[in-house]
């Protein structure tokens, strides 16, 4: 399920929306500043942000510009129009206003991940191309068709093209498209994947990082 990171240094308010999000089928994960949410980010994707802008450290506005490739759902109490204008301008997807109502949020959170998706059906990296809605990959003119299973992990690898992706990442990640993928068969379906990409043009695209997991070779 898709993971959201909440940026807010209000114990409440970040504990009461962790708790609903995960009662929705959310992974959530927490900062309290905006030093620990840039820290977070150097280490961890998530699928969304919720990003309050008075925080200790770097601020929510300062901290906007540094998050790459992230939608992110600004919640803050300060209502102006022109901050929410130079904030939507300045990169955020969204702008809800404290107090909110949860179910607006959520609303507004599900359009966000599906744009997300609809976004990322064709990502890129090097001179591959992968197309998740038909599970193929290419390669300059080489078709490569792909399991569900192994589209699955390729894309998640893609989306985090210079971070290891631990195992356990993965399967969470990709467990309620793909159940069939366990801890014991993840090695053969990565296996799977580098063999059918190196039948092509002898490339290894993908690489074991010790401890850890798996990442594509830069």
């Amino acid at each position: 399920m898709p993971g959201i990171l909440i940026i807010d240094d209000d114990p409440h308010i970040s504990e009461m929306l962790t708790e609903t999000l995960r009662e929705e089928g959310y992974t959530v994960s927490a900062a309290y500043s905006g030093t620990e949410a840039l820290l977070r980010l150097s280490c961890e994707k998530p699928d969304l942000i919720l990003l309050d802008l008075m925080l200790p450290g770097l601020s929510g506005e300062e901290l906007l510009p540094k998050i790459k490739d992230t939608p992110v759902i600004v919640v803050s109490a300060k209502a102006d129009v022109t901050n929410k204008v130079e904030l939507l301008l300045g990169g955020a997807a969204d702008y809800i206003t404290k107090p909110f109502d949860m179910q607006e949020l959520l609303a507004r959170i599900t359009v966000q991940l599906r744009r997300r998706t609809q976004e990322s059906d064709t990502l890129s990296f090097r001179d591959l191309t992968l197309c998740a809605n038909t599970l193929t990959v290419r390669i300059g003119t080489a078709e490569i068709r792909l399991t569900r299973t192994e589209c699955a992990i390729l894309k998640l690898l893609m989306q985090n093209p210079n971070v290891p992706v631990g195992k356990t990442t993965i399967l969470d990640k990709i467990s309620y498209d793909t159940p069939d993928c366990t801890e014991r068969s993840l090695k053969q379906h990565i296996s799977n994947i580098r063999h059918k990409l190196q039948a092509v043009n002898g490339v290894d695209y993908i690489e074991a990082v010790y401890g850890i997991g798996f990442k594509m070779k830069s």
